[in-house]
């Protein structure tokens, strides 16, 4: 979530916001330090964890509301201080912004736009590094049938940038949402001009086509993992073909098919697509923490 925006946004709008983050968690906690929460007057965006810590917190950051440039501290026992379950100890920074912060606000709105940022010392006496920006990987979704299309809505929300490729322009619906480029041409010229690190789920209207884009999916080092959607006799004539034309062994062993983070037997396409988003999210998670051990190129900043 680029908080930044958001909060510029809303003192253009309102001339007042309110932000809460988590600096600190120790233990068993709902979300992680850094995780942040924007109040406006019209309501709220991100989260810090729901619950009772995210509506006493929602409170605190609702009372700031229209007062000046202030920033308070908030210790929460989940267990002793909120009768939840999970026993850890989180400090918040709740802040309030008002007219006078908007310049700086709009500054680092431009910062986030250039990627990931931290800043050191910007809450009084807390003394602690703050990350701000986004950290987003590049899938390349192809086809536009009826599980593209719930696939889709269902990384609408994720830290995905998706690029949507189907040769048939007429597949496409007609509103898509804010994290998805369509491109209604060549599939083969989206693989080839793929970011580094990107995920790549193949599901088009036809086999061949299919084959097509695995192939040269799979020939791409810039593209870390590809799947395509199918079942177990599918892969198994893929991998032969695949081996035929020469596409190096470690790779063709690598591919993903059937697609799915598996235990879901439904064959509904929403269902298909919440398990295929699922397995995204444990190839961005896998591959990140490869990166940050120097394995792996890292996902793209922005």
């Amino acid at each position: 979530m680029k908080v930044w925006a958001l909060i510029a946004r809303a003192l253009e709008a309102h001339g007042t916001c309110a932000m809460v983050s988590v600096v600190k968690a120790e233990g068993s906690v709902p979300r992680e330090e850094g995780a942040r929460m924007v109040v406006t007057p019209q309501g709220f965006h991100g989260t810090i964890g729901g619950g009772t810590l995210e509506w006493k917190a929602l409170a605190e950051a609702q009372a700031l509301l229209g007062k000046p440039r202030a920033v308070r501290t908030v210790r929460q026992s989940l267990g002793p201080d909120l009768g939840q379950c999970c026993g850890g100890r989180v400090t918040l920074a709740v802040e309030s912004f008002d007219a006078s912060s908007l310049p700086e606000a709009q500054a680092l709105a431009a910062r986030e736009e250039q990627g990931p940022f931290t800043l050191t010392g910007r809450l009084p006496g807390a003394g602690i590094a703050e990350r701000f920006g986004e950290v987003r990987r590049a899938v390349l979704l192809f086809g536009a049938g009826h599980v593209g299309r719930a696939l889709v809505l269902a990384l609408a929300p994720l830290p995905f940038d998706v690029t949507w490729s189907d040769p048939r322009p007429e597949a496409f619906p007609a509103a898509v949402p804010g994290n998805v480029t369509l491109i209604a041409g060549d599939p083969l010229g989206v693989v080839a001009a793929a970011p580094r690190g990107s995920l790549a789920f193949v599901m088009s209207h036809s086999h061949a086509l299919d084959l097509a884009i695995v192939d040269a999916a799979l020939r791409n080092p810039a593209i870390a993992e590809v799947g395509v959607i199918g079942s177990a006799t599918k892969r198994a004539r893929f991998e032969k073909r695949l081996r035929e034309a020469g596409v190096d062994e470690a790779r063709v062993t690598g591919l993903i098919c059937p697609i799915g983070a598996g235990g879901i037997r439904s064959k509904h396409p929403a269902a298909i697509a919440v398990s295929a988003a699922a397995q995204l999210i444990l190839l961005d998670e896998a591959l990140s923490a490869r990166a940050s051990q120097g394995m792996l190129p890292a996902r793209n900043a922005g």
